[in-house]
């Protein structure tokens, strides 16, 4: 009996779980939720989505944080998460500074493949949400349903700037924040499907 795909997401970090800082999430403190973020995923794992962080890491390329502090990081994160009832599946990150010239650094999409072996998905069916042009960017190329937030690092372009991005990327939907996004996709799982048209125009 064949096994099923699981209802898969993928979500960068900063910027859409967690503010964005210029000089890296370095220690556990320094991780600072965005209101309504890590609520938006548990409401997502209680559909029954499996969501799954894509994240470049090139500080740890850069020698700014090193793999202790990063796995720390993300304990702190899973730990904020299930006291909101929520979980992340996996992190996928690249840890390679921008000039070591890698296939897993967004807008690479060598990571969404990877998750694509893990679990056995059609990326075509696994939304990605982003914050940034290259993140949309490494969606296009991987073949996932790219999502724009308007937190972290795109809330720091104009609208122009944003628009750009969305019209570089063709079927990019624009969301407030991780919250908006969640709102959406459960709205549109919970939309009653079109019966199939007859063909044989009785």
């Amino acid at each position: 009996m064949p096994v099923t795909a699981p209802k898969l997401m993928i979500i960068g970090r900063d910027g859409i779980l967690n503010h964005f800082r210029e000089d890296h999430v370095k220690e556990p403190e320094e991780l600072e939720p965005i209101p309504g973020a890590l609520e938006a995923v548990a409401q997502l794992n209680h559909a029954g989505w499996h969501v799954v962080l894509a994240t470049n890491q090139g500080g740890i390329g850069r020698g700014l944080v090193d793999m202790a502090s990063v796995n720390a990081v993300h304990l702190r994160l899973m730990k904020m998460l299930a006291a909101k009832g929520g979980r992340i599946d996996a992190v996928f990150f690249c840890p390679h500074a921008p000039e070591e010239a890698c296939d897993c650094r967004k807008p690479q999409p060598g990571m969404m493949f990877d998750i694509a072996r893990r679990y056995g998905v059609d990326l075509k069916q696994v939304p990605m949400v982003a914050d940034t042009l290259r993140d949309l960017q490494a969606a296009q190329a991987a073949g996932c349903p790219p999502h724009l937030i308007k937190t972290g690092r795109a809330a720091e372009v104009t609208e122009d700037e944003r628009r750009q991005w969305v019209q570089s990327v063709p079927g990019t939907l624009v969301h407030e924040d991780l919250a908006a996004f969640a709102r959406y996709l459960l709205q549109r799982d919970a939309a009653p499907k079109p019966a199939p048209s007859d063909s044989q125009g009785h």
